[in-house]
């Protein structure tokens, strides 16, 4: 039901084109994934996001428990029948939304107790509750619930933390009741390399159907970053999915790749499409600026995007100084099929040994040192 296939290896870099196979379809890797939080894109349809070819999609476990509750869903028929999503889905396990509210929970051996950021009620998630959860909510791949750091953290307390997300996954384990979700483990350590190597040996010692690299892109420097990925992705079996966390911009996606990840997802591309910023294989626009006027050319004349095959910068900064939702649906559509088109162009540069090449050519023209 769930299996990677490993379909080649970069052999200058840790870089490699894989295929997921789940039983809502298949999805080729390394890809980006577009974040639904709240069983929705903001600001994209269904049929958006199938016309900019995304193969897969999240959704948040935190945001659903809290509205419209898991048991709403389940009663739905699950999140694809409820947000009219064929293609697969990934739930988080809430745990990095639950971590976030530093003033509002107390964490325990047990879980973790909470205020709703919504009406400040209180509530208690445990591993077992955040699969409980997850399996109603009915998402192909599901994630563990974990404990993820802030930055900078001590280390005493990092590898506490990493202790406690190995046995928060073995009860995690033991609560999954479905055959047909794959549960990833996530692993920890925070910027400590001994202490990556130590959590990624403890969970791939589970034998998942894939991997998380989590409690990253959470404040840190890109270089330290990248050499936490450096020390963490040499533990991660090659027959299985790594999955990058929280991670988005062009950059990181390409040096991800290149270090051997094959999923990524983030908020950012839509966040910034919102208040006018937009990828372009130039480097970002902020399109609300008064300089795209009377630029009547599109976003990015190298995007086959529905905006820029339609639209202007003059006409969507005009819908951004007006206050039209139609300003955020366009630029989001924009960046959401830039990076997907930046994945398939990765995969494309996997396939031919070109990979370092396509590199520094994308960051000269984006404007990355």
């Amino acid at each position: 039901m769930f299996e990677f296939e490993l379909i080649k290896e970069d052999p200058r870099t840790k870089a490699r084109l894989g295929k997921f196979h789940t039983p809502h379809g298949s999805f080729d890797t390394p890809i980006f994934m577009p974040v639904g939080t709240q069983a929705t894109v903001k600001a994209i349809t269904p049929r958006d996001l199938e016309e900019m070819q995304a193969e897969i999609i999240l959704a948040n476990t935190y945001h659903l428990y809290m509205r419209p509750g898991h048991e709403l869903v389940k009663e739905a028929g699950g999140l694809h029948k409820f947000m009219n999503w064929n293609r697969p889905i990934l739930t988080d396990s809430g745990g990095f939304q639950v971590f976030s509210l530093a003033d509002l929970r107390n964490i325990k051996e047990e879980g973790v107790s909470f205020q709703s950021h919504l009406d400040g009620s209180r509530h208690f998630l445990s591993p077992e509750k955040a699969i409980e959860i997850e399996n109603a909510l009915g998402a192909d791949i599901i994630m563990a619930f974990d404990e993820c750091v802030s930055y900078p953290a001590e280390y005493d307390y990092v590898k506490q933390s990493v202790d406690r997300t190995t046995r928060w996954l073995h009860r995690c384990i033991d609560a999954h009741k479905r055959e047909d979700q794959a549960l990833f483990g996530i692993i920890q350590g925070g910027m400590y390399a001994d202490l990556r190597k130590k959590s990624a040996e403890d969970v791939v010692a589970n034998d998942l159907p894939g991997y998380a690299i989590g409690g990253l892109s959470v404040g840190e420097p890109k270089p330290i970053m990248y050499e936490m990925l450096d020390c963490t992705v040499p533990f991660m079996p090659q027959n299985k999915p790594r999955y990058l966390m929280g991670v988005g911009s062009p950059d990181c996606l390409v040096e991800g790749a290149l270090r051997g990840v094959d999923m990524f997802d983030c908020v950012l591309p839509t966040r910034i499409a919102r208040n006018g910023t937009v990828f372009t294989s130039q480097g970002k626009v902020v399109v609300r600026n008064a300089a795209y006027e009377r630029d009547f050319s599109p976003l990015d004349p190298e995007c086959d995007c529905y905006a820029c095959q339609n639209f202007s910068r003059a006409y969507i900064r005009h819908l951004l100084k007006a206050n039209e939702i139609l300003a955020s649906i366009l630029a989001s559509i924009h960046n959401l099929r830039f990076l997907i088109h930046l994945m398939e162009q990765v995969r494309e540069a996997i396939r031919e040994e070109r990979l370092i090449e396509f590199r520094n050519d994308f960051f000269k023209k984006f404007g990355y040192e």
